[in-house]
């Protein structure tokens, strides 16, 4: 049977961390061989407390900001021929580990593995804005992996050898999941939607949770397309197409089967508004100048990134 390394970053979560980790002891196949390394990420203290309640974890420290970074040193840690990566916020659901190590023991020729990731609503009866809005679209990985051929790297898991002959996730400055999925699909590496490989997600508390997640990424898209022939034309009727495209997701809404009532999918309709009226306006003062990539982008970790030297020239 195979070695399973699980990698998550942490970033001053001690109380989800703890969580975590509870999902991933109570995995209801005892034969399996499990190690769990924990990352942190520049905490304002380290959990030490959280990992020494639970057998078989490793507790490490990256100073350098990203969950990019955090994952790499994971794995450089690592003992396993399976790495698999969850987030820190994240629960694993039943089974998570089993059906990993079913999947590449089935079949040899998948080496990378996305799973399902839900949201997990504090009651899934009322749910709040913010539950219904990311219930339809946050994490949509089947729809990741099939168009873009990547998926996300909180609910990821790869050989270890594909891992090496891929390579390290990307810092910061950059989306380092979709990095990583499209530098393995290059390579010939295809991923493979895992829909009983699941992972549960809290939504966003506040509004301005979910904005620094939109800073950032649109930063990072941003910066791809800057410097392109035409890009501030292009980057401009972009955020045009995402301030009028609401009406062209409401019957993704009313589909869903995330959601129960039609006050559910009034709520998400309404954070959708709320999302892209926010993320036109970024882009709109990223086109102009007004705000500043790089700042975007580094606001995921600024604790660590105050305490990084200069680079020397």
């Amino acid at each position: 049977m195979s070695m399973i390394s699980v990698i998550i970053p942490h970033l001053n979560q001690p109380e989800m961390l703890g969580l975590c980790l509870a999902s991933l002891t109570r995995q209801p196949d005892p034969k399996l061989s499990v190690e769990i390394i924990v990352v942190d990420n520049g905490s304002k203290e380290l959990p030490v407390e959280v990992c020494s309640a639970f057998p078989n974890v490793i507790l490490l420290s990256q100073a350098v900001p990203g969950p990019g970074p955090a994952r790499n040193l994971g794995v450089s840690s690592a003992s396993g021929n399976i790495l698999a990566f969850i987030d820190a916020d994240c629960v694993a659901g039943d089974g998570w580990l089993t059906e990993i190590e079913h999947q590449f023991s089935a079949d040899p020729m998948k080496c990378i593995l996305g799973g399902d990731v839900r949201i997990g609503c504090e009651n899934p009866n009322q749910p709040t804005l913010l539950e219904a809005y990311e219930s339809v679209f946050a994490y949509r990985m089947k729809e990741y992996i099939s168009n873009q051929g990547f998926t996300g790297t909180g609910n990821l898991a790869v050989r270890a050898e594909v891992f090496k002959a891929v390579g390290e996730f990307g810092g910061i400055d950059i989306a380092e999941d979709r990095d990583w999925g499209q530098r393995a699909l290059k390579r010939g590496y295809r991923t493979h939607y895992c829909e009983r490989m699941i992972a549960y997600h809290p939504a966003r508390r506040t509004f301005s949770e979910l904005a620094v997640k939109w800073q950032r990424h649109t930063a990072h898209d941003f910066a791809r397309i800057k410097g392109k022939a035409g890009w501030r034309l292009r980057w401009i009727f972009r955020a045009g197409a995402v301030l009028l495209s609401p009406v062209a997701e409401i019957w993704r809404i009313c589909s869903s089967n995330r959601l129960s009532g039609w006050r559910a999918r009034g709520l998400a309709f309404a954070g959708l508004l709320l999302i892209r009226s926010y993320r036109a306006g970024i882009m709109i003062s990223l086109a102009c100048g007004t705000s500043d990539a790089a700042t975007l982008s580094g606001r995921w970790n600024p604790q660590s990134i105050a305490g990084i030297p200069p680079k020397s020239s």
